[in-house]
């Protein structure tokens, strides 16, 4: 197993439904340990900035709106395989094809509102960590 830390965003449509809460207490109750956290609202540029890999895609201006239309939550994980267990405990992208349980099949809507969002891979999580929390040493 590796240490690992990973980035996780509860997004604009479990803020909204009041999840927040929620999702916080099934990361604890995962033993992934909580770093960093904080709430904020993203801004057009931030969003681009951040999703700047789909950029060509057709969903890039839906994802955009969507993470811009009100506050998110942001924060760090860490734990041995941290990014493997944070997407096992999300669900598959499409909460109706998502395990029971999970995140995802539990909060979200469907495929574009799909409640939380979590790094893919080390480096990722990196970029993503260093993103939203330039700077800041996490110990």
């Amino acid at each position: 197993m590796a240490f690992e830390r990973t980035l996780f965003i509860i997004k604009p449509d479990a803020v909204e439904q009041r999840h927040v809460g929620e999702i916080l207490a099934a990361i604890e109750t995962s033993g992934l340990v909580l770093r960093a956290l904080r709430m904020m609202h993203l801004t057009r540029g931030q969003a681009e900035a951040f999703y700047a890999v789909h950029r060509a895609r057709p969903f890039f201006d839906e994802l955009v709106r969507f993470m811009t239309r009100g506050p998110v939550v942001v924060g760090v994980l860490e734990g041995d395989d941290a990014i493997a267990r944070w997407r096992t405990l999300m669900g598959a992208t499409d909460p109706a094809k998502a395990a029971e349980g999970t995140v995802r099949r539990r909060f979200g809507r469907d495929v574009g509102e799909n409640a939380v969002h979590g790094s893919d891979s080390p480096e990722t999580a990196r970029t993503e960590v260093a993103f939203f929390f330039p700077g800041y040493e996490l110990g």
